[in-house]
């Protein structure tokens, strides 16, 4: 007897295991790896972190409006994302309206 999924698995369950290989062993990777769960699913559909320097990172905003929100709101993020880091290390961020890509 042979047992037939009803459906196809999710990629992602194929994938999540080599995504900790994939991810570069910089702070930007490890923010970038993390950020869904620091800034929450909303804010991470409407922006994403592009690069870091020197503890600074730009993050990407579809919008201006995103970029002025998330500039005002930057303290706290900050917080939360040093939070969810191994070793903390962001001491800001740069938010600018273009395209989240």
């Amino acid at each position: 007897m042979t047992l037939h999924r009803r459906s196809p698995r999710p990629l992602s369950a194929a994938l999540g295991p080599l995504r900790k290989a994939w991810t570069p062993e910089t702070l930007l990777g490890e923010i970038q790896a993390v950020w869904s769960d620091a800034v929450g699913a909303v804010i991470a559909a409407e922006a994403r972190p592009v690069s870091e320097r020197a503890g600074v990172v730009t993050v990407a905003c579809s919008a201006a409006v995103w970029a002025q929100e998330l500039d005002l709101m930057s303290a706290a993020l900050v917080e939360r994302l040093n939070g969810c880091l191994r070793g903390g290390g962001v001491t800001g961020l740069r938010c600018t309206a273009r395209a989240a890509e």
